[in-house]
């Protein structure tokens, strides 16, 4: 099992002792905030799941009518993530409306303040486990689900202090003003998580220090002129890389391959925890102005057809 995939289980598993445990004090106590790291922590579970078979798609090979495999995959379970997050955070300022204006009791508060104690530690120690795994292997499903549950952790430390507050004062209200907040805070993180699944969804450009050291690679090269037409996409685990590189008219095709693999080497270096598809493009010159012509000339004529 790769170190993804294991990732998920680990997760999932935590996620769904928290359910059980939180839940169970939620309804007995009428805590909104409590119930609402309960429902959270409902969603983390099924969302890792999710994340487990996601990652399983995309770590498949390549086929014949998936020739660039599934990595995407992943980026469509960060966005789905993503969604069940805000929809999660929605649900949490709904209840925290209803609490406020009914102002029903909270009890069972020494119980429930030491749920989320226990809720923060195991919390706390999955954040640094998911972290590492996310460090080590650049995964987007694994960011997510690290970033997830760093804003648990912090959600579960401000419904700890709410509990206490009830606890010392008796006012109702706090617990339904952090659960409110905390729906608020809940729908923000979950932002980063959808933005970044659509950009790899939309093929957005590598990261500008990766593309200014794919740059820095091709421009100091002594046998490569010039090049052009660089283009870079990610599907979350394997980078994409296209470019026209100009060598010297009269060079054999063996010596533009060593310095294709040349390059190429140099270009994974990059990003080692990363796949890498490197597609070079030999020209004799430097034709860069031809082919945007001819390109604009293509786009041109479509429209005067379609006109």
């Amino acid at each position: 099992m790769s170190p993804q995939k294991k990732a998920t289980v680990v997760s999932s598993s935590v996620a769904v002792i928290l359910v059980f445990v939180k839940l169970i004090v939620a309804l007995l106590s009428g805590s909104v905030a409590l119930l609402a790291s309960a429902i959270d922590s409902l969603l983390d579970s099924l969302v890792s799941i999710l994340n487990f078979f996601a990652i399983k798609k995309a770590e498949e090979d390549p086929s014949s009518n998936y020739q660039y495999g599934k990595g995407k995959v992943q980026a469509i379970a960060a966005v789905i993530e993503g969604t069940v997050i805000t929809i999660s955070g929605l649900y949490i300022i709904y209840e925290s409306i209803q609490k406020a204006l009914h102002s029903t009791p909270t009890t069972l508060l020494l119980p429930s303040m030491g749920v989320m104690l226990f809720s923060i530690v195991i919390t706390y120690a999955l954040v640094k486990y998911l972290l590492r795994v996310a460090n080590a292997t650049d995964n987007i499903v694994i960011k997510a689900d690290a970033l997830h549950y760093k804003t648990d952790l912090w959600s579960n430390a401000v419904i700890l202090v709410a509990l206490v507050l009830v606890y010392a004062t008796g006012i109702e209200a706090i617990d339904a003003l952090f659960g409110f907040f905390i729906g608020l805070y809940i729908i923000y993180s979950a932002y980063e998580i959808i933005i970044e699944g659509i950009e790899i969804l939309l093929d957005k450009a590598l990261e500008k220090e990766v593309v200014d050291g794919i740059e820095a690679i091709l421009s100091s090269h002594q046998e490569i002129t010039s090049h052009h037409w660089l283009k870079t996409r990610t599907d979350g685990t394997t980078n994409f890389v296209e470019f026209h590189m100009v060598l010297r008219p009269n060079m054999l095709l063996l010596e533009a391959h060593r310095i294709a693999d040349e390059v190429e080497e140099a270009m994974m270096k990059l990003q080692k925890n990363r796949r890498w598809i490197i597609t070079p493009h030999f020209d004799p010159y430097d034709d860069e102005d031809i082919n945007e012509a001819l390109l604009y000339g293509t786009k041109h004529s479509l429209v005067k057809n379609h006109e």
